[in-house]
Parts: structure tokens; C-alpha cells; sequence
């Protein structure tokens, strides 16, 4: 029986994928846990159409990150923070306290958990810091650390 799975199965394929199967394993395995279902034109038309709405979708999610990575490009961010006599910061400059100053200064909302940062900022100066908006898509945010 040809079946088009609905989700990814283990020893079988992934989710979009016909495949041919005993008609036992079909009726008592893959279609009553919704894993899959009979390979019908209907169903493969409904197939299609789920493709080319999520392939849409995925633009249009790349298109908006390409938009945000020009936005946060362009601004260079300012922080104000209590600073030791050696110029090392009390403390350290975190990807909370970075987003929420996006949000504040430029009303751009990055998600902390976006920010690469390898530890925090624990310098005064200027610092690079990687946002990953997208699997194709980073953007380089300027992050300058002042004194208060």
C-alpha cells in the first residue's frame, strides 16, 4: 500500500515522503497513529498544496530577517554601566540587558536567546556581538559599553 507520511518515522522516511508499506503495517500502525495516510490523488493534492504554502511562509520569514539584519546593521547600541578604576565593569553586559536596550533606544525587538555571545561583555569599548535572526540570515550588532 502506498502511504504519504504525515510525520517523520524512524526506519521509514520523513514527513512529505511516499513510501510503500504491507497493508497491515498501513491500517494497524501508521494511519490510526495519524503517522500517515493512503496515498490518494486527493491527498497528494492536499500535499502539494501544504508544500507550496510552507515554502511561501519561509520566504516570507527569510525576507522579513533580511529586513531586520539591514535595521541592526545600522545602529550602534549604548549602554552606561558602573566602571572600576582599571576600566573593567562592575558586573558584566548580558544578551537581556542587550535586547531590552534594542527595545528601548530603537524599538527593535531581538530576542535574547538570538545573541551569540561565547560569555558577557565585562569591557568598556565597542564589541561586535552576532545575531542569529534566521538559519541563512546574521546580523552584526555594535554594542558600545560607556561609562555611567
Amino acid at each position: 500500500m502506498k502511504i504519504v507520511l504525515l510525520q517523520d518515522v524512524k526506519s521509514l522516511g520523513k514527513k512529505g515522503q511516499t513510501v510503500n508499506v504491507s497493508d497491515g503495517y498501513a491500517r494497524n500502525y501508521i494511519i490510526p497513529k495519524k503517522l500517515g495516510e493512503e496515498a490518494t490523488a486527493a491527498n497528494l493534492a492536499k500535499l502539494a498544496g501544504q508544500k507550496k504554502y510552507e515554502e511561501k511562509v519561509a520566504a516570507e520569514q527569510l525576507a522579513a530577517a533580511k529586513e531586520l539584519a539591514e535595521k541592526i546593521e545600522k545602529i550602534a547600541l549604548k549602554l552606561a554601566v558602573k566602571v572600576g578604576e582599571s576600566g573593567k565593569v562592575f558586573g558584566s553586559v548580558s544578551g537581556k540587558e542587550i535586547s531590552e536596550a534594542a527595545a528601548e533606544q530603537f524599538g527593535i525587538e531581538i530576542d535574547k536567546k538570538k545573541l551569540v555571545l561565547d560569555e558577557p561583555l565585562k569591557t568598556v569599548g565597542e564589541h561586535i556581538v552576532a545575531v542569529k535572526l534566521h538559519r541563512d540570515v546574521t546580523a552584526k550588532l555594535k554594542v558600545i559599553i560607556g561609562e555611567a
